[in-house]
């Protein structure tokens, strides 16, 4: 039976990484997954020094942490190099799979599927956001996104390219659509459950929509530069 790894890259998540990684142990199968891989691209809140106490308790699987440049393509590109897992499972930092992810990832590439994501719920009540967190059953491309996690096996993933490093964001969003080019993607329908943090600080329309017009960019051909320009100016900032 294959292994998983699971990555994270993480920035500044001095307040969510502790309570991810818990999640994580207490969902787990047991030796299913080898290895978690935490990629910092550059903290200043203190998040190594929290994985550091973090490693001093008596903890199961194996904690690596690596240092990166920014960027989350980059930073999951070198967690994948360091992976000795057959499977890849790329995580964000506030998303939390459902009891026994690895046992269903599996399942998923024993059935002969090489890549996939799970069903996504939001921790916020916002009627617009339960609705976009029910989307996600359907294997719609629409309804993809980085925050429903992404597993993929390595051979595949090399086989892509990896994360394209020329994207500061989206980088999920263009390997997911590599994969649907090729038919290569199935959705768990189990939940995960990821933080709305970012809806609650700029306001779940304004961001929506600034979601939205980055997607239809990348539909007509924009840059990964043009895409990175648009999100600082309206979303970063």
């Amino acid at each position: 039976m294959s292994n998983i790894s699971i990555i994270i890259p993480m920035l500044n998540e001095a307040k969510n990484i502790t309570h991810v990684l818990q999640h994580l142990i207490g969902h787990v199968s047991t030796n299913l997954v080898p290895e978690i891989i935490i990629v910092d691209g550059g903290s200043t809140d203190g998040s190594q020094n929290t994985i550091n106490r973090f490693l001093q308790s008596d903890t199961h699987p194996q904690i690596l942490l690596l240092n990166s440049e920014k960027g989350r393509a980059k930073q999951m590109n070198l967690g994948a190099q360091h992976a000795k897992g057959k499977i890849l499972y790329f995580l964000h930092a506030d998303s939390f799979p459902p009891k026994h992810f690895d046992e269903l990832i599996i399942n998923e590439i024993e059935n002969g599927n090489k890549a996939g994501c799970f069903r996504m719920q939001f921790n916020n009540t916002h009627w617009w956001l339960q609705l976009a967190g029910w989307l996600t059953q359907f294997k719609w491309r629409a309804c993809r996104g980085g925050d429903q996690s992404q597993f993929i096996t390595k051979t595949l993933f090399k086989d892509l390219g990896g994360f394209d490093e020329d994207y500061i964001i989206y980088e999920d969003n263009d390997l997911i659509s590599k994969l649907y080019a090729i038919d290569e993607f199935t959705v768990i329908q189990k939940k995960l459950t990821t933080s709305a943090r970012l809806y609650q600080k700029h306001g779940v329309w304004k961001l929506q929509f600034h979601f939205w017009n980055i997607y239809v960019q990348k539909w007509f051909g924009a840059s990964a530069t043009d895409l990175h320009q648009y999100y600082k100016k309206h979303i970063a900032s």
